[in-house]
């Protein structure tokens, strides 16, 4: 709390008026970065032909390395994490932020369906549970490493949804 009193130039009593506890300053830092995030992977829906999905993932790995490197996003995102595992009212606004770009993710891969660019009969919030497993793995391998960078976290994507898995794998019954 120091630090953010620090970094605010207020003082203690100045910063409570604006905020009632701990976890409304820690859900507020954390709220304006999953803007960030959100704003590179709504860009995909201002386009009249959606670019690649590893495209729009990748403006959301440059949007938390630009926050990173403005704000120490990364270090503090694992923080605000694990106090997210210790309080309930912090855990529930990360819920919701979570869920608004969860739901962002779903409506572009319901996109993606509708121009035939992926297959249709994949349950839209199925994959978004899957896509967005990938923004909070580079912000670990970011933080932790520090040897993950945008193009290549996007380079991997973009081999990972370009394999035919299914032509390679034996099928269920072992043939």
């Amino acid at each position: 709390m120091q630090d953010v009193l620090g970094e605010a130039n207020l003082s203690a009593g100045a910063v409570y008026r604006y905020f009632r506890s701990k976890d409304e300053i820690i859900a507020a830092i954390a709220a304006e970065a999953v803007a960030e995030v959100a704003g590179a992977l709504d860009t995909a829906f201002d386009a009249d032909d959606p670019p690649p999905l590893d495209e729009v993932l990748g403006a959301a790995f440059l949007a938390i390395r630009r926050v990173e490197a403005e704000q120490g996003m990364a270090k503090l995102a694992l923080q605000v994490w694990s106090e997210a595992v210790r309080s309930p009212a912090l855990a529930g606004i990360l819920k919701g932020e979570i869920a608004r770009v969860r739901a962002s993710l779903a409506r572009l891969v319901g996109t993606y369906q509708d121009r035939g660019l992926m297959a249709a009969d994949a349950p839209p919030e199925q994959v978004a549970r899957v896509l967005i497993g990938l923004l909070p793995g580079f912000v670990v391998q970011h933080a932790l490493l520090g040897d993950v960078d945008p193009a290549t976290f996007r380079a991997g994507l973009r081999t990972l949804l370009t394999t035919r898995l299914d032509s390679q794998l034996p099928s269920a019954t072992g043939a």
